[in-house]
């Protein structure tokens, strides 16, 4: 079977990760018991993801001329990922988040956008051949808005499908813009920030996400972490379970879900069995601390009891 061809319209960044007993509070200065830093940025997790598990990955993005540029490119070769049109912005620093991590694996994010805000629709246009030659594109929000909207014309125009995570939400995505798509994949904070609707109960999810559909969107897939995922269409609606794990650090567990969802959906056509494949795949990612490298490999994942 011919490995899944999946580019990464994306972003990268750096993860400086501290492991807080409390967060402080204004003015005050606490001790921390840890510090991590590693390579991470949804877009660049999503296709170290979706390499591990065995699909043929180029990512699309730019880093800075700082120290943490050449290492980032590293990082993608070092997991088979295509870096072809992985870009040096000059005179721009790298994206970094800083993540706090408490005591019940909760985090909390900060990002700082840096090179990813000038991946433009330009460096896309440059990729366009790799880009058409994909089985599906993956997308999410940490790059500007009008790339996102080029990405999404050109991959319509050309017959590739488009998975968009609209993490960070964004409040200025305009739904019209996108109904193109093949699937909307937000989490169910993100779906209360782009629809101001409560998320708190597998109902309120399904209310919410419905309005997205009369908007025009055709599949929905929300991640609802321990609750599991939930997909939606106009005329079904179908909740897959979650897998009950030991969480050590829920960071990156999204975009574990979006990488692996990619890969077996492409490779199976069966879309209830990707997602419960993503849903076990992100519960194993929360079992180890990190990002990127909490994330198992195609051999690891199907070797793993849960």
């Amino acid at each position: 079977m011919a490995r899944p061809k999946i580019t990464v319209v994306g972003s990268n960044m750096v993860d400086l990760i501290t492991y807080v007993e409390r967060m402080p509070n204004e003015g005050e200065t606490i001790e921390a018991p840890r510090f991590e830093m590693g390579f991470g940025g949804k877009g660049a997790n999503q296709a170290v993801a979706a390499a591990l598990l065995g699909a043929d990955v180029s990512m699309v993005t730019k880093v800075g001329d700082d120290m943490f540029g050449p290492n980032t490119r590293k990082n993608f070769e070092r997991y088979g990922i295509d870096t072809t049109y992985v870009e040096t912005m000059p005179g721009v620093s790298s994206g970094v988040a800083p993540i706090f991590v408490d005591k019940k694996s909760h985090n909390s994010i900060l990002i700082i956008k840096g090179a990813n805000a000038h991946l433009l629709p330009q460096d896309v246009d440059r990729a366009k051949q790799k880009i058409l030659k994909s089985d599906l594109v993956i997308m999410q929000l940490e790059i500007p808005l009008q790339t996102v909207y080029h990405t999404i014309v050109m991959c319509s125009a050309g017959g590739v499908p488009v998975i968009l995570n609209p993490a960070p939400a964004d409040p200025g995505l305009d739904v019209n813009r996108i109904k193109g798509i093949g699937f909307f994949a937000p989490n169910e904070t993100e779906l209360h920030l782009l629809t101001g609707m409560p998320t708190r109960t597998v109902d309120e999810v399904k209310a919410a996400a419905k309005t997205l559909l009369q908007k025009g969107l055709a599949k929905v897939i929300v991640t609802l972490g321990e609750k599991g995922s939930l997909f939606l269409t106009e005329n079904a609606e179908t909740l897959v379970p979650a897998f009950t794990v030991k969480s050590v650090d829920t960071t990156g567990a999204g975009d574990a879900f979006i990488g692996c969802f990619a890969t077996y959906f492409i490779e199976t056509g069966d879309l209830m069995k990707a997602m419960e494949r993503a849903n076990r795949y992100a519960a194993l990612s929360t079992t180890r601390p990190g990002t990127q490298k909490s994330f198992l490999d195609r051999a690891g994942f199907e070797a793993a009891h849960v």
